[in-house]
């Protein structure tokens, strides 16, 4: 079939979208949802058999909807409508929720189902259960209600508001008045809910310490008193405030400005010379896990296997970041383990790069450098790692240098539904380090590696596997892959060929280094860097700055607009051949 995705952006989920999809060899085409205009010139253009929108925050026009099936996806049970479904089923603390795809009409969400699947709630953030439980149900009803459409005998079931089993109901947009914190009030539980329930967006606007800011990212702590209300801690970056009847770690903010939007920050960064006074509670990534806290980092030891868990907010790394888990590496180097599993987080694998962080710093260029070092640096430890085998174990999405990142790893491990985006071009036609001319051909050879890199789409776990991307590929869900996970580890690390499998690799970097050393590979690609962050073309910090601003899409980029690409290319010969005037004037 001939699907045109429409959406606001091309976000986590229509990004597994495109990948399902495409796999089972549907025609793909991507759309942003920037005006009624846009929209119909687009399904003029692609003509597509259905339009799939898998996030929007408008309503698609009736010129299309009444012309074409449009499948809405909203990350709601059966009935519920309105543009804050998770939040209110986070809020309301519910124990199922749901996806229902329906189809396009003059009712916002109203309109006949075509597929519909609930799941538990996990206790966690908004930005998590999208990203994980939500994603999955809606690709299992995209793909339901596709394979109902080509049969051509299905008919979707109109909403039946008088059904008692319809448990949804219309709701409002969940405003700040709703999602604000009383400290002198809400126990822990309510407080984290609030936050959670805003995760990703809008985030909980409060008052701390005289900033006006939006608050993210929230965790129980159960250890430290401390007055409701009160900044009692830092670790890492993130503040530890006080409950009525505990207290709750926020490890983001964005200040609230009139003028030019802010973006988001470790809270501690935010704050800025507000916390003197303030104590820093470190936690060794290594101390034993216990009472209820937040750590980004942290390690764990079983069968013979050293599993390294980092938690990076939304996937990126900053320059000391990288240098913590750097260290943390090192040390878990020096345990009696035969087996190292880098776990990332569950959420994310790893980004690359901190764009928030390096557009925030006093010299963007100066801080984009240290942090691309730091990144090299993290690498090439895992490379020169002569004692152990070390396995990158992708429970989440990854992109640019994240990917390269679990390159460095001697075996590459993915969950199955985890989507890759390994390639920098998208950022302003940055060239990328992290080893990544020396790892990635290694694996796939150059023709592949050139392909790969010019790409600029996303590749599902399956497909990394077959390019020779990914190693394996396995599990339905975080618990499945992490089941899995250990029992390969551990397997490994019982493994009676182990000696000759880390005599193998050894011996294989040894041929490597001496045929080229990691060090000339690293110097190039920095070159390229250098002209990235410091050169006449500003490319890389404009696009930078539209990233983390998140700026609106004026157009859809071609490489994702398969219907623009020949009349771009048409014009481009025409300009070229000196016949567009001819062309404009007939």
């Amino acid at each position: 079939m001939r699907v045109l995705l429409l959406t606001h952006s091309f976000n986590s989920l229509a990004q597994r979208l495109y990948v399902e999809l495409t796999a089972r060899g549907h025609q793909v085409s991507i759309e942003f949802d920037i005006a009624d205009e846009v929209t119909e010139e687009a399904v003029a253009l692609f003509a597509p058999d259905v339009v799939v929108a898998p996030f929007l925050k408008r309503a698609i026009p009736e010129s299309v909807w009444s012309r074409h099936v449009c499948l809405v996806v909203h990350p709601g049970i059966v009935g519920d409508r309105g543009p804050s479904a998770l939040d209110w089923a986070i809020l309301e603390g519910k124990q199922e929720w749901g996806v229902t795809v329906l189809q396009a009409n003059a009712v916002m969400d109203g309109g006949d189902i075509w597929a519909a699947e609930a799941f538990p709630m996990r206790d966690t953030r908004k930005s998590s259960l999208y990203r994980n439980e939500v994603t999955e149900a809606a690709v299992r009803c995209v793909l339901a209600a596709l394979e109902r459409l080509a049969a051509g005998t299905f008919r979707p079931k109109p909403l039946d508001a008088s059904d008692p089993a319809i448990r949804g109901r219309p709701r409002p947009l969940l405003r700040q008045e709703q999602r604000a914190i009383d400290w002198s009030r809400d126990d822990t539980g309510t407080v984290l809910r609030k936050i959670r329930a805003s995760d990703g967006f809008p985030g909980v606007l409060d008052e701390i310490r005289g900033v006006e800011c939006f608050l993210y990212n929230a965790w129980p702590e159960s250890e430290l008193p401390g007055a409701p209300g009160e900044i009692i801690a830092t670790r890492d970056g993130a503040i530890c405030i006080g409950t009525v009847d505990g207290a709750v770690w926020i490890t983001h903010l964005k200040r609230r400005s009139d003028g030019e939007p802010g973006f988001k920050l470790p809270a501690a960064r935010v704050l800025e010379h507000r916390l003197q006074g303030v104590p820093a509670v470190p936690l060794d990534p290594f101390a034993p896990e216990g009472a209820a806290t937040w750590r980004e980092i942290r390690y764990a030891e079983a069968g013979g296997v050293g599993y390294l868990h980092f938690e990076f907010y939304n996937g990126a790394m900053s320059t000391d970041q990288c240098q913590r888990l750097q260290n943390a590496y090192a040390k878990a180097g020096e345990r009696p383990v035969k087996v190292l599993v880098l776990m990332g987080g569950q959420d994310f694998w790893c980004n690359g790069i901190h764009l928030n962080q390096i557009e925030a710093a006093e010299s963007p260029a100066d801080e984009s450098w240290a942090n691309i070092n730091a990144m090299d640096d993290l690498c090439l430890a895992i490379l020169q790692n002569r004692g152990q085998l070390t396995l990158a174990a992708m429970q989440g999405n990854g992109g640019a240098g994240g990917v390269f990142l679990a390159l460095a790893a001697d075996r590459v491990l993915a969950r199955e539904g985890v989507v890759l985006n390994p390639h920098y071009k998208g950022m302003g036609n940055l060239f990328g380090s992290e080893y990544w001319t020396y790892l990635l051909p290694r694996r796939v050879g150059e023709e592949r590696a050139k392909a790969i890199t010019e790409n600029r789409l996303p590749i599902g776990a399956r497909t990394a596997v077959e390019l020779g991307l990914v190693d394996e590929c396995f599990g339905a869900d975080v618990t499945a892959f992490e089941s899995g996970l250990r029992a390969r580890a551990e397997a490994l690390a019982a493994s009676p060929d182990f000696a000759q499998r880390l005599a193998e690799k050894v011996q294989r970097r040894a041929r490597d280094e001496a045929e080229k050393p990691l060090a000339v590979y690293r110097a190039a690609e920095l070159e390229h860097m250098k002209l990235n962050f410091y050169g006449f073309d500003p490319s890389y910090h404009v696009a930078r700055y539209h990233f983390v601003h998140k700026v609106p899409h004026a157009w859809t980029p071609l490489h994702l607009a398969a219907h623009r690409r020949n009349i771009w290319h048409r014009r481009q010969d025409l300009a070229g051949s000196g016949s567009l005037a001819r062309e404009a004037a007939s």
